[in-house]
């Protein structure tokens, strides 16, 4: 048997996963443009071949140089040189366009067209590489609490009622609590043991001299109903960003109440707030018509204004802005600012319903919006919430409305573009507040770029430089093997639509040091085995297969603590994991497989009388 060969098809899948990884690292060379991107505000707005004429002529005009423009039945992307021209072409193109479309920044990839219809896209950068917006909310967890306590009181009383328990009133503690008066000790007792049996959620305590039954929130409900407030928020806010368009954003939770959101390559601060911030959704009430607006405000309802004229609402919703699933903006039959929403959440029939029983009746939407501020008192960040409440639209029912409906009444495009946005990405569960923002500029990542490429190239280097003058020839595959792993690693994370940042860099570093650490035991033990007098194709042959073992159980031991560290870590942390689990498994395959192969075609199956591998032999 012939030491040192491997069969022609295990060398074809060495080089076949070798090309493959060219191929999809290869995007990573082509650099992003800046670009302007331009969409219609609203589905009656067409974007025609007079429209971009229009552009392109505005830009010549003001002899702001575009590389290309590429057009498609929504939107129109115009590429340029730099991002001073890119940002005073935002300017022009948002003049000359007016309110009607939507103009915005951003990066383009410059991939060729042939590399992405095989899916193969440069790897995504982090916010400290790309620049872009962080953001930090704190959200109102204990408004939730409120609203769940409020709600169970009003179902705790229908209970005790249906079972013909008396008592004289029920109402909410300031310590997450409930109180339910009785009337009768036996009526205390009998409620006592029937809330412990239904209401288990709450630690129910008796007492007997106030005929008082005292319930209080057990800090289990009240911690997950927390953590499933701060959940639903990061849920809404990762569709409102996707509504932004930005595909590489981090939407996390930071302690018990707040929610970290970093938004790479966005550079308009203002309505990334504004999207992300706004806590509104929508009220549709009946018109009480059987009152007079101007007098006396009857019981059941509310008095609002609106078009300048006072307008009574009843209390009764009959139809929430979550049941909506689908909302566009447009242009209603009176040629204002309109949405088209389709329904689909869970509260439909009530509306079908009430419409149906109410055709030729006014209905009002109601728009809800609860605005936050944070202000320092005495040293503590303390933050205030006010609701406000707008009629956005009255429209007399003309039929019995069904899953799907306009709205109409909006006074202006962006308005009803907002409004449809924020319904289409779902309301917030809590009231949110920006605490904290931060904006990292192009130039700052491109700055963080060049150093972490930097980090890389010199680290590589050195390796390089130390194998080769260290192992000879046999370190020259070893620094081969290195190069394959390096592109493995840009291959796999790219492919993947992983997300580098800093930490991931160094990731990347560390791997460099860690994947040489494997032939370095190899060479060693070919070494070992060369001095004990073994032939040299059986000294290939044992120090692969020796150092197997050594080399798995290293990289095992590494292995577990990056999937701690993705488990337990923030983004950052988690990064890092990723890029260092990513470099273990391609430095397995490279180190081991990949040097393996090259030193079998340079010296397997073949007499040899010497191999150049270091300077103590």
């Amino acid at each position: 048997m012939m030491l040192n060969r491997f069969p022609w098809w295990k060398n074809a899948l060495v080089v076949g996963i070798v090309l493959l990884a060219f191929l999809y690292a290869l995007p990573n060379l082509y650099v992003e443009d800046p670009s302007v991107q331009i969409s219609p505000a609203s589905a009656a707005t067409s974007l025609d071949q007079a429209t971009v004429d229009k552009i392109v002529q505005a830009l010549q005009t003001a002899k702001l140089p575009y590389k290309q423009i590429q057009q498609d039945t929504r939107s129109v992307l115009i590429r340029f040189t730099s991002t001073d021209v890119q940002l005073q072409a935002k300017e022009l193109i948002q003049t000359v366009l007016g309110e009607s479309y939507s103009v915005a920044l951003n990066l383009a990839p410059a991939t060729p067209h042939w590399l992405r219809m095989i899916g193969a896209m440069p790897m995504k950068l982090g916010l400290d590489l790309r620049g872009g917006i962080h953001l930090l909310l704190q959200v109102d967890v204990d408004s939730v609490v409120k609203q769940r306590i409020e709600g169970d009181l009003g179902s705790l009383g229908q209970e005790l009622r249906n079972q013909r328990i008396r008592y004289s009133g029920i109402t909410r503690t300031a310590t997450n609590g409930i109180s339910v008066q009785c009337r009768t000790l036996d009526a205390m007792n009998e409620a006592s043991r029937y809330l412990n049996q239904h209401f288990t959620e709450f630690t129910w305590t008796p007492d007997t001299k106030g005929l008082v039954l005292q319930g209080l929130l057990s800090p289990a409900a009240l911690q997950q109903a927390r953590q499933d407030t701060l959940d639903q928020a990061m849920n809404t806010l990762r569709n409102r960003v996707n509504e932004l368009g930005v595909s590489e954003a981090v939407v996390q939770q930071q302690g018990a109440t707040r929610v970290m959101v970093e938004l790479p390559g966005i550079q308009e601060t203002a309505q990334a707030k504004n999207i992300l911030g706004k806590t509104a959704t929508l009220e549709f009430h009946m018109v009480d018509t059987e009152h007079d607006a101007r007098g006396m405000t009857p019981i059941d309802t509310q008095l609002y204004s609106f078009d300048d004229r006072p307008v009574l609402l009843k209390n009764q919703i009959i139809l929430r802005g979550s049941s909506i699933t689908s909302a566009m903006s447009g242009v209603g039959d009176d040629g204002r600012a309109s949405v088209n929403v389709r329904l689909g959440g869970g509260g439909e029939g009530l509306f079908t319903e009430t419409t149906a029983n109410n055709i030729g009746k006014p209905m009002a939407v109601l728009y809800v919006e609860v605005h936050s501020q944070a202000k320092n008192v005495n040293g503590q960040n303390v933050i205030t919430y006010q609701t406000e409440r707008k009629v956005i639209s009255v429209a007399t029912i003309q039929s019995a409305l069904g899953n799907s409906f306009q709205i109409t009444g909006l006074s202006s495009g962006d308005e009803a573009r907002t409004l449809a946005l924020l319904l289409r990405a779902g309301a917030l569960p809590a009231p949110v507040t920006i605490i904290e923002e931060r904006q990292i500029g192009p130039s700052l990542g491109k700055q963080n770029i060049h150093m972490g490429v930097m980090s890389v190239a010199v680290g590589f280097a050195l390796v390089v430089i130390f194998m080769a003058l260290y192992y000879g020839v046999m370190g020259l595959i070893a620094d081969a093997a290195l190069t394959m792993n390096l592109v493995l690693i840009v291959a796999i994370l790219s492919w993947l639509g992983a997300t580098l940042t800093l930490p991931g860099i160094a990731g990347v570093v560390l791997t460099m040091g860690m994947a040489v650490d494997a032939n370095v035991l190899i060479f060693e033990r070919i070494r070992e085995e060369l001095r004990n007098g073994m032939s040299i194709q059986a000294s290939i042959h044992a120090g692969y297969d020796r150092a197997l073992m050594t080399i798995v159980d290293a990289n095992v031991t590494t292995l577990i603590v990056a999937i701690v560290l993705f488990s337990l870590g923030s983004g950052t942390v988690k990064n890092f994991a990723v890029t260092l689990t990513v470099g273990l498994i391609t430095s397995m395959f490279t180190a081991i497989t990949g040097t393996r192969a090259i030193v079998n075609g340079l010296y397997g199956a073949k007499p040899i009388k010497k191999i150049s591998i270091g300077l103590r032999q």
